[in-house]
């Protein structure tokens, strides 16, 4: 829905002009594919936005169109419900593209120098414009790539190299006038994946200069630490150190946040320190930010500790991952499955009745909710299919206040496996990372203008 305050007016001003809005799509997508059945959430918003439909459902009474659902589920998610994973680095190729040069609407731009052809003893004319983009799955090689841990990206771009030249070597082994054509009707398509491979190794090496960089590491290692629980009760020294080297604010405040959410909460004395080190470095004009944090649940006093319940009961903490054939959705973060996915994993199969006690932890009240249809409209077992295509569900997984590629990424993963009991579309108010999410929530205090008399 692109829309980037969402976050903000939601969960700091209390604005339901988005939640309004997102009732208002959802209904259009009623409209258009059936009434969903059931209606699942999580978190204050998402009860609102149900609220919303019910109603908007019975002023239309005699008045809806008669279509079979398609969608068996609406799953709606408040982003507060999970404050670690879009605070977290995503480390899915798509993720870490978005993380170091945005993604808007499909299109990134990205430094021109990487791209340009040169050739041996001429001069190299770089152009001053950067390198447009559009992502999406209309390129081949693209969604291959897109949802892919990091460490899977090179081995695949090898692959596909390898597979170019064997195609591009058939040349040689066609005699006749018919093998020739054949081959000569490949060639734009042989040819438009070279340049999609090219495009997409220069990318990754763009990438990997940021990834390998000293900085990137130390901070990945911090985040693992504190997901894992260590360490988050006191002053960390990775942070004082990044203060005291005036590091991007963003990076200061998104470690911090994580620090405080891992812990649920911070220590009076611990908080007290972050925020002095960070008013007395960056300026007293971020002290409404500081501010904003706090009313959003990101960065507060230490409260009931259930994230490490939640984390040991979710197995949101996965060791031994495996990045490059992955088994479980934890893969996108190198070990950590985000809660919003597990929730949607969950109610899947076994369902939320098997977690009832940990849903009482997670903030917002939770919601369930059927929706009456016509016995005529309802989907019918058909005879001819078998069982695991007869069973399929189609759920719609909404998030309310952003969502993150890496998340994406994991409820594609679950639409994959054979053995899925559904299959996902998803749809939110905005896609973000850490630094547009704290970007939204930030608020910089500017001197008044006087004008002279």
């Amino acid at each position: 829905m692109e829309m980037e305050d969402s976050f903000k007016e939601c969960f700091l001003y209390n604005d339901m002009t988005t939640l309004y809005y997102t009732a208002r799509v959802l209904m259009t997508l009623q409209a258009l594919y059936g009434v969903i059945p059931n209606i699942h959430g999580k978190g204050q918003c998402a009860k609102h936005v149900a609220d919303m439909m019910l109603r908007m459902r019975r002023e239309m009474a005699g008045h809806e169109q008669q279509i079979t659902p398609q969608i068996d589920t609406l799953l709606l998610l408040d982003r507060n419900v999970d404050l670690l994973t879009p605070l977290a680095t995503q480390l899915t190729y798509e993720g870490l593209i978005d993380e170091s040069f945005g993604i808007l609407n499909t299109n990134v731009k990205l430094p021109p120098e990487k791209f340009v052809k040169h050739k041996e003893g001429e001069p190299v004319d770089i152009p001053s414009e950067p390198k447009k983009f559009i992502l999406n799955s209309a390129e081949e090689l693209y969604s291959v790539l897109r949802d892919k841990n990091f460490n899977a990206v090179g081995p695949e771009l090898s692959k596909k190299a390898k597979l170019l030249s064997a195609q591009f070597e058939e040349r040689k082994d066609a005699k006749t006038v018919g093998e020739i054509k054949q081959f000569v009707s490949k060639l734009p398509h042989i040819q438009a994946a070279k340049l999609s491979l090219a495009n997409h190794t220069s990318i990754a090496e763009l990438i990997k200069e940021e990834v390998e960089s000293g900085s990137f590491m130390e901070s990945l290692q911090i985040q693992q630490e504190f997901m894992n629980g260590m360490d988050t009760d006191k002053i960390n020294s990775y942070i004082e150190d990044c203060i005291a080297r005036k590091e991007s604010l963003i990076k200061v405040i998104r470690l911090v946040c994580m620090q405080s959410v891992t812990n649920n909460g911070l220590k009076p004395k611990v908080l007290d320190f972050y925020r002095r080190e960070i008013l007395q470095t960056y300026g007293f004009q971020h002290i409404v930010t500081l501010d904003h944090l706090e009313k959003a649940g990101l960065l507060r006093p230490q409260g009931p500790r259930h994230y490490s319940t939640i984390r040991k009961s979710l197995r949101l903490v996965v060791e031994d991952v495996n990045e490059q054939n992955p088994s479980d959705i934890s893969y996108v973060y190198s070990g950590y499955a985000p809660l919003t996915v597990r929730l949607a994993q969950y109610l899947a199969r076994p369902g939320w009745r098997s977690i009832e006690e940990l849903l009482r932890l997670l903030p917002g009240p939770t919601v369930e909710e059927i929706q009456q249809i016509p016995v005529g409209l309802r989907k019918k077992k058909s005879v001819h299919t078998d069982a695991s295509t007869e069973n399929q569900k189609m759920t719609l997984v909404f998030f309310l206040g952003g969502v993150t590629y890496a998340e994406i990424a994991a409820l594609r993963f679950l639409s994959q496996q054979e053995d899925g009991p559904t299959d996902y579309i998803i749809g939110t108010t905005k896609i973000i990372n850490g630094s547009t999410f704290v970007k939204s929530i930030m608020e910089e205090l500017k001197p008044a203008q006087i004008s002279g008399s």
